[in-house]
């Protein structure tokens, strides 16, 4: 009897959005500890795209292990289709979303109908989230959470020594977002508005209303002002653009303030102890009771997911197509029928 074949996305070579081929496949059987996902949603993240191009860019000692051809993604919502006989926690038609494999693989092989995922990767999607949202959430949710909430993990960054301890979020905290329209921004906007803090957003000034719709106090529009130069006194900068401009935001922070950059540029430690400020980043990792947490906040309706796009699966590339463009608002998703 032939395999039973599927829908997928995969890549044959590195390139442009033009490489992302629809291809048949074999469907994946479930190892120990993992489960076999329909799946619904897919969300789409940098690390696609960087996965896509070969990650040129990337020391070798930071990439991790990957071979053509490869399906990518990362981000999932389903149902449970299987599970193998060690998976007590998922059983068939549980509806689930998770972030897979990551950092370790930059095979999730979510681009596809279905995937094998780890259960502990997993988490319960509540009946009253769609599947595109809980797609939307899994990457930059878990990226917001662990930089601002609870890091969940005691791997140490691959960017700097210096392990990473989120600053406790309250009402007597300030906090700019910078790039706070995009995936990980307009959710970590939301979760230190949970917690209690004054949210200072940056983005372009066409996302003013839908900013202040999700708690923002202030806006800066950098197409009108830089940032850098009328932010005082803040507490924390979480820098979703990052890299080596993010130097720029240590002058707007306060003496034991702190900076995170989501993309880790340069910085100068005797700088930083000079202006009494902490700067340290961390990777984002799959973390199955995190996720559950921040499903349950999606599913209250504390936070919520704006999505920016969607497209089929099979128009993947257009996909990314759009995140090359530049300017999300929130999240792009892929559908699977």
């Amino acid at each position: 009897m032939s395999p039973r074949t599927m829908k997928a996305i995969r890549l044959h070579e590195f390139g442009g959005p033009e490489v992302l081929r629809y291809d048949d496949v074999p469907v994946p059987e479930p190892g120990p500890g993992e489960v076999l996902v329909r799946v619904h949603a897919v969300g789409v993240n940098p690390p696609d795209w960087y996965a896509r191009e070969g990650m040129p860019d990337v020391p070798p000692e930071l990439k991790p292990p990957f071979s053509l051809p490869l399906i990518p993604g990362t981000d999932v919502s389903g149902v449970v289709e299987a599970v193998a006989d060690d998976v007590e926690a998922f059983a068939a038609g549980d509806e689930v979303l998770g972030l897979l494999r990551f950092p370790a693989s930059l095979q999730g092989a979510a681009y596809a109908e279905y995937v094998t995922a780890p259960a502990t990767d997993l988490a319960r999607k509540p009946a009253g989230v769609d599947h595109v949202a809980a797609a939307g959430l899994a990457m930059a949710g878990l990226t917001a959470w662990q930089f601002l909430i609870e890091l969940g993990h005691d791997h140490p960054s691959p960017f700097q020594a210096a392990r990473h301890q989120p600053m406790p979020l309250g009402a007597d905290t300030t906090v700019l977002v910078n790039g706070a329209a995009g995936g990980v921004g307009h959710l970590a906007l939301q979760l230190a508005k949970w917690r209690g803090a004054h949210v200072i957003a940056v983005a372009s000034g066409t996302h003013e209303a839908f900013l202040r719709e999700l708690g923002a106090d202030e806006v800066l529009d950098y197409q009108k002002v830089r940032p850098e130069e009328v932010a005082r006194d803040l507490d924390l900068v979480l820098d979703t653009v990052g890299g080596p401009d993010s130097r720029r935001f240590l002058r707007t922070l306060k003496r034991g303030g702190a900076l995170y950059p989501v993309y880790f540029g340069e910085f100068d430690d005797e700088e930083n102890e000079k202006l009494g400020v902490t700067v340290t980043a961390t990777q984002v990792r799959s973390n199955g009771p995190q996720l559950a947490e921040l499903a349950r906040l999606l599913d209250a309706g504390t936070i919520r997911v704006a999505i920016d796009s969607t497209f089929p699966l099979e128009k993947a590339a257009a996909a990314h197509e759009r995140a090359a463009r530049g300017h999300l608002r929130g999240k792009i998703v892929l559908t699977v029928d």
